[in-house]
């Protein structure tokens, strides 16, 4: 099969478009043909190997990738299952967060990992879906504890987990507030937020309005900032942050788990690599979606040999929705 091979960090152009062998479906796994897959941040910062301090860490690799296939998202049909999987066959239509292995022509999966596709959307909708509306529900839902009536504040309003993010706590019954630039107040508008914020012109933190929760997409502002926009038990949800090649957006991370026990906000982290091995999201995703309550907005569409270039676009960061691929 074709995939795109990431041997060393570096630029987009490192990523080679190669045969490797298709994968064998384990007893308790499913071979997908990839239909569709997406690009994410989570892809940009395993090829970068960025920041830096994230090698140190653990989370990449100190000389070269840990992951070989990048591509989180995944929409595709099941080519075969292993001896021990029953809830799949031949056929079917599904979704999925992976770890790796989007940026290939088949991927297996556990049986636990995958969920039926959402009838009412194409491949590249559903692959448009998973790590980013993940993210933004458990953002919401588990770490922010969102709860109907309450006023939600989302920076980074108009990007992949930010339209999600948008649509799903409307759905939950919030009263929701973006955070975009000039270009996307039409967009955020249109998904649901009652109020938007144009942060070329405006300081959300300066505002001296106040919501109920807030989620940091954009990381735009220092945590003691964001703190003006909050009540004193408000929450404030750090999702990621400006990128850096050192230390961001972990250090707008730190900052926020530092200052956690000193403060009377409750402050939260989402990491979005608790996006897989959660099936059970995915379900509540789809059943969201097939009620027509969150919608993906998607920006630009790439064919599979433009990977390279879609990253490349992603990494500008100023795409509005999601970046999807026809595999």
């Amino acid at each position: 099969m074709k995939a795109f091979v990431l041997r060393s960090y570096g630029s987009p152009d490192v990523l080679d478009l190669t045969d490797v062998d298709k994968p064998v479906p384990g007893d308790d796994e499913v071979l997908v043909r990839v239909r569709a897959t997406s690009v994410n941040p989570y892809d940009w910062h395993n090829m970068r190997g960025e920041p830096y301090i994230a090698r140190l860490m653990g989370g990449l690799g100190p000389r070269k990738p840990k992951l070989e296939i990048l591509g989180a998202d995944m929409a595709g049909q099941v080519e075969a299952v292993g001896k021990d999987v029953t809830g799949f066959r031949p056929g079917d239509e599904v979704f999925a967060v992976l770890e790796q292995g989007g940026f290939a022509e088949y991927v297996c999966v556990r049986e636990s990992e995958l969920a039926p596709k959402p009838k009412n959307l194409s491949f590249e909708q559903a692959a448009a879906v998973p790590m980013a509306a993940n993210t933004a529900l458990l953002g919401l839902r588990d770490d922010g504890r969102i709860q109907p009536g309450q006023k939600v504040l989302v920076n980074g309003a108009s990007g992949g987990v930010g339209t999600f993010a948008v649509q799903i706590a409307r759905a939950f019954g919030a009263e929701v507030t973006g955070v975009c630039s000039t270009r996307n107040l039409d967009l955020v508008r249109s998904i649901g937020a009652k109020e938007v914020v144009d942060y070329t012109e405006e300081d959300f933190t300066r505002s001296g309005r106040r919501y109920d929760l807030l989620l940091d997409i954009a990381g735009s502002r220092p945590a003691w900032a964001c703190r003006r926009a909050l009540p004193p038990r408000g929450t404030h949800v750090v999702v990621g942050g400006q990128a850096g090649r050192w230390l961001q957006p972990l250090g707008h991370v730190f900052s926020v788990l530092a200052m956690s026990p000193f403060v009377s906000q409750r402050m939260a982290l989402t990491d979005a690599t608790r996006c897989t091995e959660n099936k059970q999201n995915l379900m509540t995703l789809t059943e969201l979606i097939e009620d027509e309550k969150i919608t993906p907005v998607i920006d630009r569409h790439y064919s599979f040999e433009e990977i390279p270039a879609a990253i490349g676009y992603l990494e500008e960061g100023h795409a509005p929705g999601k970046v999807v691929i026809t595999v």
